[in-house]
């Protein structure tokens, strides 16, 4: 049976392949494998782990004193629209529309 990868290293592994606009398979080695890394990225988005995450790290935060608006804006792939209707960011889907 193989080990489980380490799931600090597998956050750490996502963090940087989501950073650096890496595909998957490019993940540095000492991340774990790159399939390993993926699987639970699919997995966790689906459970809403990182919604969760995010969640409670900005009511820690408290509120902000200066706000800031990022105009960088990335190109996506043509297959990134169906992740929605897969169901990998289900706080997205129950979000209000604008009008």
């Amino acid at each position: 049976m193989v080990p489980r990868v380490d799931d600090r290293r597998v956050v750490s592994g996502i963090i940087f392949v989501i950073r650096n606009g890496l595909r998957w398979r490019d993940a540095p080695a000492e991340y774990g494998p790159h399939k390993t890394l993926y699987n639970r990225f699919v997995r966790w988005s689906r459970m809403g782990v990182f919604d969760k995450i995010f969640s409670r790290l900005t009511a820690e935060a408290g509120a902000p004193e200066v706000l800031m608006i990022d105009a960088t804006h990335l190109k996506a792939h043509r297959t990134a629209a169906s992740l929605l209707k897969k169901g990998m960011f289900p706080d997205v889907l129950d979000a209000p529309k604008a009008d």
